[in-house]
């Protein structure tokens, strides 16, 4: 009977891990029940083959606590010689009726956002994340974000 469950739960792990082929990174960082504007996501990324190019993504998890339609986020990747390269970002985070975009059966939501494509990497990048919302007609961002609770970053193999 041991050996039985065992090698179930062997074919259950192969099965899931070999469904992701294209994944080469994926991390998660949780923000909390609200994402300050002043805290930044870090992701340390892995040294990638340099003859090979990646589809980057921002993943997020959200809940029905996020009130807004669109998120603005600041996205940075701090290459190897120190040059940064920042990005303003806008994604559509609601249907206008105020429902939730994403996948998931809960309430919580996962989005898959697109960020780049086609990198090639040639040695070991950091990628920095903030949220920049800001309500209409309002100058300073929105202190604090409530809904999102966790930050992703994705690297897959462009085929």
């Amino acid at each position: 009977m041991w050996i039985k469950n065992s090698a179930l739960l062997l074919l259950v792990v192969i099965l899931f891990s070999s469904c992701d082929k294209k994944r080469v990174f994926d991390e998660y960082k949780s923000v909390g029940s609200a994402w300050h504007k002043d805290s930044i996501v870090t992701f340390n990324l892995p040294e990638l083959d340099s003859t090979k190019r990646y589809n980057l993504f921002v993943n997020l998890r959200a809940n029905d606590n996020y009130q807004y339609n669109n998120l603005f986020l600041i996205v940075a990747l701090e290459l190897p010689n120190g040059f940064t390269k920042v990005d303003t970002l806008e994604y559509q985070m609601a249907d206008p009726d105020g429902t939730l975009l994403g996948d998931g059966f809960s309430d919580i939501k996962e989005s898959k956002l697109f960020y780049k494509e086609n990198v090639r990497f040639k040695s070991k990048y950091k990628v920095y994340i903030k949220q920049a919302v800001r309500e209409n007609g309002k100058v300073p961002g929105v202190t604090a974000l409530d809904g999102i609770t966790e930050v992703g970053f994705r690297i897959e193999k462009k085929e």
